[in-house]
């Protein structure tokens, strides 16, 4: 994620860009931190091409010209981002939703993010975060396990929480694995489990592996927010609500939390600081990006070593391979390495 300060009729703001492994967000902010526009478009596997895409989008719907004065990236593009554009500010996840939330939800204590590939939570006490724990590994336990049944179940994603809803006697589905998920998902339609009741079942089960895996062991105190793309999901939220019997406050911008948090965090840095901007300039939607790979065999690691590159990179005869030491051009960055000698951005 990043952000960037502009000027819209004299009125300074912040942008904040957050490129997870699924989408891409943007937001814009004022210099006072209230929100004013975002735009989210997916990563495709192609992050550099997103926030490309983000940028010139973005601008679309601008009403005036923007006057950048700060930049921040954040989410598990943030480093590959912030080499892009030139951030002042790169953030983690962790840090972004949790600055996000305090200031749209005053007290919030306890923050649900689901995304796409991964799922977080985080517990704050006195606006500061005191807690956490990510999941990167089960499935079944991301908004792609609810996008994967869905499409088993013929449902549109848009429709799931919805019909959801309708559920009188949600079906028990296990959801401590994917796999099992999905198994016991299909033996259950099999036997001709109502599709509003599997569908129910399955937030639950969500839900149970979310507060085993992540909340165990955690106290849970009101306000709490849910923030990700799958707060979206009403059915989501209502099983949320049931398992931890108090409201859950879904933000209005749910899905852009964390590139706010970024925005705001680098309003913060540039307001204290007052140092201009590393911002490249709106020219960077425009430009040419590649990537090359190399093994550096300076050691028994064989560590392979991304570098990202302004333009083209001359091509290879069949059957060779680049050497570190032979791209050459404007290197934008370049990582990987376990020593850190080949680092840049």
């Amino acid at each position: 994620m990043f952000f960037v300060c502009f000027r819209i009729a004299g009125m300074k703001v912040y942008l904040g860009i957050d490129v997870g492994s699924v989408t891409t967000k943007l937001a814009v902010i004022d210099e006072d931190g209230k929100y004013i526009d975002s735009y989210m478009l997916r990563t495709a596997g192609q992050p550099v091409k997103a926030v490309q895409g983000g940028l010139s989008e973005l601008l679309k719907k601008s009403l005036c010209d923007y006057e950048v004065c700060s930049v921040g990236t954040t989410g598990s593009g943030r480093n590959l981002a912030g080499a892009l554009v030139g951030a002042d500010v790169i953030k983690n996840e962790i840090t972004a939703h949790a600055v996000a939330a305090s200031v749209i939800v005053p007290g919030v204590q306890t923050i649900l993010e689901i995304g796409g590939q991964d799922s977080k939570i985080i517990i704050l006490r006195d606006g500061i975060v005191t807690d956490f724990a990510m999941n990167t590994v089960c499935a079944a336990g991301t908004g792609s396990f609810l996008d994967q049944q869905a499409g088993r179940l013929n449902v549109k994603i848009e429709d799931f929480g919805s019909i959801a809803l309708q559920s009188t006697s949600p079906a028990r589905i296990a959801g401590r694995c994917g796999v099992f998920a999905e198994s016991d998902l299909i033996h259950k339609q099999q036997l001709g489990y109502p599709v509003e009741d599997l569908l129910y079942g399955l937030c639950q089960a969500l839900v149970r592996n979310y507060l085993s895996n992540l909340a165990l062991g955690k106290e849970l105190l009101p306000i709490v927010t849910f923030q990700g793309g799958v707060a979206t999901n009403k059915g989501m939220v209502k099983a949320f609500q049931e398992a931890l019997g108090c409201e859950i406050v879904v933000p209005p911008n749910h899905q852009t939390m964390g590139a706010i948090g970024a925005a705001l965090l680098a309003m913060e840095q540039h307001q204290f600081t007052n140092e201009p901007t590393k911002f490249k300039g709106w020219q960077t939607k425009d430009m040419h990006f590649n990537s090359v790979t190399c093994t550096c065999d300076g050691c028994s690691n064989n560590c392979e070593v991304i570098s990202i590159v302004e333009g083209d990179i001359e091509p290879l005869k069949p059957g060779e391979a680049h050497k570190i030491t032979d791209v050459k051009g404007n290197l934008i960055a370049r990582w990987g390495g376990t020593c850190g000698r080949w680092d840049i951005g």
